[in-house]
């Protein structure tokens, strides 16, 4: 069942670009996961500082056959168990004890990420293209630690 309530399935990091690998835990500050590094310019930032999906949209795209992991959409925190629906831009969530985060936009997906869809199809999680599918980027309201399996909260 999904809701306004779920965990953090896994945070996830890189040296730069993708796979992420997962951690267990990350201090967060304005830019994002403290370790966490981008290769493009087009990517962080503070309003683009962590970006979200969700564990249960990986599992039904890999259930149409897309060879999608966590990590492998670049995603810094894997979410489950939220609606979905609930997660647009200005939304506030807060992520474990002490961290806060609102939502700044859906994340255009980029050729990056082809490697985790079948034929290359990176467009099945645009929003224009597949709305409710998308990734989530968000600024940090309330810098702080994460840790592994926290609960995240939809306020």
């Amino acid at each position: 069942m999904t809701g306004r309530t779920g965990k953090v399935a896994s945070i996830n990091s890189s040296g730069g670009g993708v796979p992420k690998r997962p951690v267990l835990f990350s201090n967060v500050n304005t830019l994002g996961l403290e370790a966490d590094r981008h290769v493009s310019k087009d990517h962080g930032g503070p309003d683009r500082a962590i970006c979200i999906y969700s564990l249960d949209l990986i599992k039904a795209l890999r259930a149409e056959g897309h060879p999608i992991d966590v990590g492998t959409a670049g995603e810094n925190l894997t979410v489950e168990g939220l609606d979905w629906a609930l997660m647009r831009p200005g939304a506030i969530l807060t992520v474990g004890a002490e961290v806060r985060l609102e939502i700044t936009s859906f994340t255009p997906p980029c050729k990056t990420i082809k490697a985790s869809f079948l034929e290359g199809n990176f467009v099945r999680i645009s929003e224009k293209v597949h709305p409710g599918w998308s990734r989530v980027y968000a600024r940090i309201l309330t810098p702080g630690e994460v840790k592994a399996y926290c609960s995240i909260v939809i306020e």
